[in-house]
């Protein structure tokens, strides 16, 4: 027989309760520690998320402020562009319509942004055409215009001279050789502004000799033929 006694089982027992209940409050310390750290950790990676989407958001305001007054300042330019095309080519905008064309995107893919197709636009607004040479045939438009001034002007003038030739005195028939002298002036003149429409449509240069042939060409073509008449 062993000379172990039943006490003794009893002591053995509860050393190794004791140290299994040592053993057991240090691993539910250590996962009590653990649980803390990972808590923290998910508390940082949250606060750490949150911070990152509050600087995206922040980003994203920022930069959709600045698209909005870039698209402000692209509409107020390209409005500014339209109303300098409109002004200088007049009625031939009109089939584009009375408003603002509505913008559109290219269909060639580019690198480029707005601002350079407004730059590349107001390059080919700004553009005047060199005028074409006067030709013969132009020079001679303009003589006939000259012609047509001063023949115009000549007959008004013998018509309003021949009115005011009259016994009445003291009413508006004595301003009459007055506004005729202004009319016979005044024809040349106005063939000169109907010569220069004519010319900006054909993309001519009106300079000061082809003004001067028109005038000369006027005032000679009329005073020729008011001393033909004998009204000279």
């Amino acid at each position: 027989m062993s000379d172990v006694q039943p006490a003794d089982f009893d002591t053995a027992s509860y050393r190794s309760v004791l140290r299994r209940l040592t053993t057991l409050e240090e691993e539910a310390a250590n996962l009590r520690a653990e649980a803390v750290r990972w808590h923290d950790g998910r508390v940082q990676a949250a606060d750490e998320a949150v911070r990152k989407a509050d600087e995206t958001l922040r980003t994203a305001r920022q930069a959709a402020a600045e698209a909005q007054r870039t698209m402000e300042s692209v509409d107020a330019r390209a409005a500014g562009l339209w109303s300098e095309y409109v002004h200088k080519v007049g009625p031939v905008a009109e089939r584009f319509g009375r408003a603002k064309p509505a913008a559109a995107i290219p269909r060639q893919r580019s690198e480029k942004d707005a601002l350079d197709y407004l730059d590349e636009v107001a390059t080919k607004v700004k553009y005047t055409a060199p005028a074409r040479p006067i030709t013969f045939g132009v020079k001679t438009l303009f003589g006939l215009f000259g012609f047509a001034g001063g023949l115009i002007g000549a007959i008004v003038f013998r018509v309003l001279r021949q009115n005011a030739a009259t016994d009445q005195t003291g009413t508006w028939r004595d301003a009459l050789p007055v506004v005729a002298l202004v009319v016979l002036l005044a024809c040349p003149i106005l063939a000169v502004v109907a010569a220069k429409r004519v010319a900006d449509r054909r993309g001519v240069g009106l300079d000061v000799a082809a003004v001067t042939t028109i005038l000369v060409t006027g005032l000679a073509t009329a005073g020729l033929i008011l001393a033909a008449a004998g009204m000279g």
